[in-house]
């Protein structure tokens, strides 16, 4: 996996699960009311799995409030926010063969994480399982729910959903062997399409990655966020991803697919800029997925320009 800077933990005191199978992990930042929220919900789930919260490097407020109303929770504390990498550091503090996660204004439905790893019981070669997400109070579905239900990929006999090649952060069910051999979450990626590249190394090395509508996630998103700043990662990651991860020819196809969007949503000739000061580090790390998943990453590519191409008329 890959190494992230070492955390401060806060020893729980431990109580008897009922579904010794599960790990919720939840990753927050300077979000305490929103984190109180999920964390009402997840103890008081049928399941009662553990719960491990990463705090990137909020401050006193946020650990003050998780020591003092849920001391049956694990509290792993950063000085620093280190983005999407902090989830591997929960992972690492899980001692069960699955891992869910949460972001602190995300959380499961109760009997969904059981059923989780129910599936992962009985179909061993699923990596992971991403949930359906519903947003706010109106339960409206998530499109990326709905983009991954009408995934074009083949699946196994009797699997629960469809074959997926990504996954929603917040809202994935991961076997913990599947989430380690795949590296875990890039720690240069901070946050912002940085399950991308984790999908392709966990579909590398053999697992499979599904979507299920039977699972849900319900999603109040938060207000405190850095709209721009995510849309600028997101951009910049999706690059990084193609030159870490794509065959050459693909890899250029993609940077130049992307160069409007970095431009618009990374801040002009500044954001390429930033971008390009990655490509020497993503050339050290690149390693060219298999055929296999290659062709599965073509597949869904074909399948969002052709489900995007504007019709024309008769």
């Amino acid at each position: 996996m890959v190494s992230c800077p070492a955390l401060s933990a806060t020893p729980a005191r431990v109580t008897t699960s009922r579904d010794p199978r599960l790990t919720v992990v939840v990753l927050s930042y300077r979000r305490p009311f929103e984190l109180r929220r999920t964390l009402r919900r997840l103890v008081s789930l049928p399941e009662r799995p553990a719960i491990v919260v990463v705090d990137n490097g909020s401050g006193p407020a946020l650990a003050n409030m998780v020591r003092a109303q849920f001391p049956n929770v694990t509290l792993l504390r950063s000085t620093d926010n280190l983005g999407a990498c902090a989830r591997n550091i929960g992972v690492r503090q899980a001692g069960t063969p699955y891992v869910a996660f949460c972001d602190d204004d995300t959380w499961w439905e109760p009997g969904s994480l059981c059923l989780a790893a129910d599936c992962l019981d009985k179909h061993t070669h699923i990596g992971a399982m991403t949930a359906r997400v519903l947003v706010g109070v109106e339960r409206r579905e998530d499109d990326t729910s709905r983009r991954m239900r009408r995934s074009p990929l083949e699946k196994f006999p009797r699997q629960p959903g469809p074959t997926i090649l990504g996954m929603l952060a917040g809202a994935t069910v991961f076997r913990k062997s599947a989430f380690v051999s795949g590296g875990g979450y890039h720690p240069k990626f901070f946050l912002g399409g940085e399950e991308s590249l984790l999908a392709l190394d966990i579909a590398s090395r053999g697992w499979t990655l599904v979507y299920s509508d039977q699972l849900t996630v319900h999603h109040y998103p938060s207000l405190v966020r850095d709209v721009p700043a995510r849309r600028a990662t997101l951009a910049r990651n999706a690059v990084w991803t193609a030159w870490l991860r794509f065959p050459l020819g693909a890899a250029l196809r993609q940077t130049w697919r992307l160069a409007p969007k970095v431009w618009r949503e990374a801040g002009g000739m500044a954001g390429w800029v930033r971008t390009l000061k990655g490509l020497p580090w993503t050339m050290r790390e690149r390693t060219v997925i298999p055929k296999r998943v290659e062709a599965m990453r073509r597949r869904v590519e074909a399948d969002e320009a052709e489900s995007t191409a504007p019709i024309s008329a008769t």
